[in-house]
């Protein structure tokens, strides 16, 4: 609870706590000393004026006494210039003093002796009299002028007022000397002690305050400072970023004025300077081939904020068209009232002009290549099954004549057969290479169901099993029943599983140990293809899923390096990971992870 003791505690110690020393930095008392150094020199010309006018005062007096001095005592009224000269001396020697490489880098030495060289004269000069001098005007008038004008380092004022004080009170008891005052010949009473007391408490905690407020005012300097440096460099920064970024840059009005536009931006459009594109772009829409797409950039950003790969054809400046993508994003303030669009516009022309040759390229592959092929395979088929219903004869060694429109070609069923499988060869090559293309286009696209992992393994090595028969392969299928079920397409399961046996037996030799295995780890199915083969040197691992990579394999092979890509766009597009373990002489072991369906 809250007690106006703990208050005051409070705020006392917020208010004349020590600075730390963390606060106290080398920089700050470099500044003070500086400061201290600069108003010490208008101190120093303050007193030297006051001084003299005091002086002034006393040579005027030998001539024409004055009435208001005539209650002094003797020797105070025939002494006092002598004292006065004397100061004026200390002053314009630390005048001197002020100006060497001792007062620069000392000022608080200076201050000390400026100080003392005022206010202990007097008191040597009453000492060497024999009498005490509670000069109170002068004490008054030197402590209140340093905390006036130097108000810095307020041990300096204490100091220099602690030291005046022990001498007059400590000296003159020691010496029991007396003032010249005949009503008060006491060297102290209550009055002048409270007097002094308070004066110079006040002066030393005002010095206090202000040289706390100006450390205060330091640091925030310093750290309004250092937060300046560090925009100007962040703003440097992001300024070379933006000028020297690849894609556009811009702000636009809703009204359809660009704000800002970066070099990039201005050489898409055909324009040599930023300032040159914003200035004659008054109206985007006039920039859209078609009109109607700066309407629906603004829908899109009503309804969603935002958009991205929005495409269209503009206009550039020399009237050639190109195609552009824009991201971008709408600003809106505390109340949100739309500012301005600010995002980023990528020239996509050659990236159309690409996927149109793609498009060309598919048609070729699928009318030009595809389906002579595919017509020729269907016609070595029908004459394979034929047998011998054509039109010519059939003899005892399998021998099949073939009508040519001139005569009659005899084809053993043996080269039928490796014509057939020639075509499938080539059907399956091309249908790789448009299906590695088409999932660079569009993606992998699946047809999810629950799917139970041993199933399509089962199914994988039913299909294959010729093909392991004729390898003289041993496949080892160590998949549980047990697993969960996993969110899939069976279909392009089957692939992988069919791609990685497959891709084992033909990169190694005859009489191979094939094993697969699935194992749940967490939240995902973790399957594996391991073999004892010759395993793939390191080098070959980085890149074997990579689009064309072809390994090294001893028999001779006639793929295109696509099955192994393929089977990592299918895993990714099912949300998993796929790789592969080896080394030279040590089989392979090749993994992808599947996630399981999530219980509700």
């Amino acid at each position: 609870m809250t007690t106006p003791f703990t208050t005051v505690q409070s705020w006392w110690r917020k208010t004349f706590s020590t600075p730390t020393t963390n606060e106290i930095t080398t920089l700050y008392r470099a500044w003070r000393n500086r400061f201290l150094w600069q108003r010490l020199r208008l101190w120093l010309w303050l007193a030297l004026i006051c001084l003299l006018s005091f002086t002034l005062r006393d040579i005027y007096g030998l001539f024409f006494p004055f009435a208001e001095l005539q209650q002094l005592p003797e020797v105070l009224r025939t002494q006092r210039l002598v004292i006065n000269v004397s100061m004026l001396a200390s002053i314009i020697i630390c005048f001197a003093l002020h100006k060497t490489k001792l007062g620069r880098h000392r000022p608080d030495l200076l201050f000390l002796g400026s100080s003392w060289s005022i206010s202990l004269a007097s008191q040597l000069f009453a000492t060497i009299r024999g009498f005490a001098l509670p000069d109170t005007v002068g004490w008054s008038l030197l402590f209140l002028s340093q905390a006036v004008l130097m108000p810095v380092c307020w041990i300096l004022h204490l100091l220099t007022q602690v030291s005046v004080l022990i001498y007059y009170f400590g000296v003159n008891t020691a010496l029991g000397l007396k003032t010249p005052i005949p009503e008060h010949p006491e060297i102290y009473n209550v009055t002048f002690i409270l007097y002094i007391f308070w004066f110079c408490t006040i002066c030393d905690i005002g010095v206090y305050l202000y040289d706390r407020l100006q450390c205060s005012e330091f640091y925030a300097r310093q750290e309004l400072e250092s937060a300046y440096q560090k925009l100007k460099v962040a703003e440097a920064k992001y300024r070379s970023i933006f000028e020297n970024a690849v894609e556009g840059i811009f702000q636009s009005s809703p009204d359809g004025r660009y704000i800002t536009a970066n070099p990039a931006l201005a050489r898409i459009y055909g324009y040599s300077l930023a300032p040159e594109m914003t200035a004659n772009f008054t109206d985007i829409q006039q920039l859209y081939v078609d009109p109607n797409r700066r309407a629906e950039f603004v829908r899109l950003m009503e309804k969603y904020g935002s958009v991205s790969e929005f495409e269209s054809q503009i206009y550039r400046q020399d009237g050639s068209i190109v195609w552009i993508s824009e991201k971008a994003y709408a600003v809106r303030d505390e109340h949100l009232k739309l500012l301005y669009y600010e995002g980023l516009i990528e020239d996509i022309t050659q990236r159309k002009q690409t996927e149109e040759e793609l498009r060309v390229f598919f048609h070729a592959v699928s009318h030009d290549l595809r389906n002579p092929v595919l017509g020729t395979l269907m016609v070595l088929k029908n004459l394979l099954n034929s047998g011998g219903s054509g039109t010519g004869n059939q003899g005892q060694g399998g021998i099949i004549e073939e009508v040519s429109s001139q005569s009659l070609i005899p084809v053993s069923r043996s080269i039928l057969e490796r014509m057939i499988q020639s075509s499938d060869r080539q059907l399956n090559l091309i249908n790789s290479l448009m299906e590695a293309h088409l999932s660079e286009l569009q993606g992998v696209i699946l047809q999810r169901q629950a799917v139970q992992l041993l199933t399509v393994v089962e199914a994988a090595i039913a299909d294959l099993e010729p093909l392991l028969t004729q390898n003289q392969a041993t496949l080892t299928n160590l998949v549980s029943a047990d697993l969960p079920l996993v969110n899939a397409d069976p279909t392009q399961l089957w692939r992988v599983f069919s791609n990685l046996i497959v891709n084992a037996l033909k990169h190694n030799p005859p009489e191979l140990l094939l094993t697969i295995n699935a194992t749940r780890k967490d939240d995902m199915i973790y399957c594996t293809v391991s073999d004892n083969g010759v395993g793939i040197s390191q080098q070959q691992s980085d890149r074997l899923f990579d689009l064309y990579f072809r390994g090294t394999s001893i028999g001779n092979s006639v793929g295109l390096g696509l099955g192994l890509y393929l089977c990592k766009q299918m895993i990714h597009a099912h949300g998993g990971e796929i790789g592969v373990n080896s080394a030279l002489d040590a089989g392979a072991t090749f993994w992808f992870t599947l996630p399981v369906i999530a219980k509700c």
